[in-house]
């Protein structure tokens, strides 16, 4: 737990990260939309876990359209979900993240495509953020395969 405890204020970047820009407001996602569905099927193509999606659409000041959040159970599982989830969306939607954060930590990797954000985490730093929590006023939605 000391060592976890060390390496979470590096984290704190990956929100901090998505208060320094505005999500668009040209294009208006839905669960149907193609860039959607492709991160949740690169997600479970990698066997990520315990994936949910948070609707933040009727949020004003929430920074993305839609937060998908999910959890692998060690770094390499981790870093194979970011990598699965940026080329499935670059080959299918030809589109390419806006930011990416946390690979260096492999802790908690954020992806930002503007009006969605995937949070591909480790268990202990989505217990200790508990951002289904921090956004309880967003309809979540559990992606089961």
């Amino acid at each position: 737990m000391a060592e976890y405890i060390i390496k979470k204020v590096p984290l704190l970047n990956n929100l901090n990260a998505l208060q320094n820009r505005k999500k668009s407001s040209i294009i208006k996602l839905t669960r149907n939309s193609k860039i959607f569905k492709t991160l949740i099927h690169a997600i479970q193509e990698k066997k990520g876990e315990k994936i949910v999606s948070l609707d933040l659409r009727k949020i004003p000041e929430a920074v993305a359209d839609f937060f998908i959040i999910c959890e692998a159970s060690n770094t390499t599982q981790l870093r194979a979900i970011a990598d699965s989830v940026e080329k499935e969306v670059k080959e299918k939607c030809d589109e390419s993240a806006y930011k990416h954060e946390g690979r260096q930590a492999q802790q908690w990797i954020l992806i930002d495509y503007v009006n969605v954000v995937v949070h591909v985490m480790l268990p202990e730093p989505r217990k200790f953020y508990r951002l289904e929590e921090m956004w309880s006023d967003a309809p979540l939605t559990e992606h089961l395969d």
